[in-house]
């Protein structure tokens, strides 16, 4: 198996049974107390998807356990599974991709916008990020302590608001300049 063959949906849901054995419910809900939908497709309804998905490659098991029902199976991750998720996380991390984000798209097509109907956008955005950035921090904060993997996405999360956030204060300092 490479790396190729995990989506994120699938290396964040093994992952997480790597980091302990859970049934879909609590996978569900370690997924929205760390926000993980923020940044990868893992809808609620396609947890259950992913898990027979996995288990049926062998990367999951589910010991038998007396009149479980199918919902409170819990999952563990396989050897196989251990080895493939640790391969994909590290090429994952290793490779540094583009990342396609709608802000591109706005930005490319800055022509049609008036000045400033784009000072107004920036300034927007400037704040919503404030309000997302307080709200991964307080969501951090609410968790701890976290394992190592969840710390390093709130810092990596967090970090690239900062940088947005530079980005975009400089922008509309510029802009607002640019009005006086």
């Amino acid at each position: 198996m490479t790396p190729a063959e995990l989506t994120p949906a699938e290396l964040t849901v093994l992952g997480l049974l790597v980091e302990r054995p859970q049934h879909g419910y609590d996978l569900e809900q370690v997924i929205e107390r760390r926000g993980i939908r923020q940044w990868t497709d893992i809808g609620f309804s396609s947890i259950y998807y992913l898990l027979t998905k996995l288990e049926q490659r062998g990367l999951l098991h589910v010991p038998e356990a007396p009149a479980a029902t199918r919902s409170r199976r819990v999952f563990h991750a396989t050897d196989d599974g251990r080895a493939a998720a640790a391969r994909a996380a590290l090429a994952y991390i290793a490779g540094a991709r583009p990342v396609p984000h709608p802000v591109l798209v706005g930005l490319a097509n800055l022509s049609l916008l008036p000045a400033d109907g784009y000072a107004r956008a920036l300034r927007t955005r400037l704040t919503q990020l404030d309000a997302r950035t307080a709200a991964v921090r307080e969501a951090e904060r609410a968790q701890a302590p976290l394992p190592l993997a969840a710390r390093e996405v709130f810092s990596y999360s967090l970090g690239l608001m900062e940088a947005e956030r530079q980005w975009l204060a400089e922008r509309v300092r510029v802009n607002g300049d640019r009005q006086d």
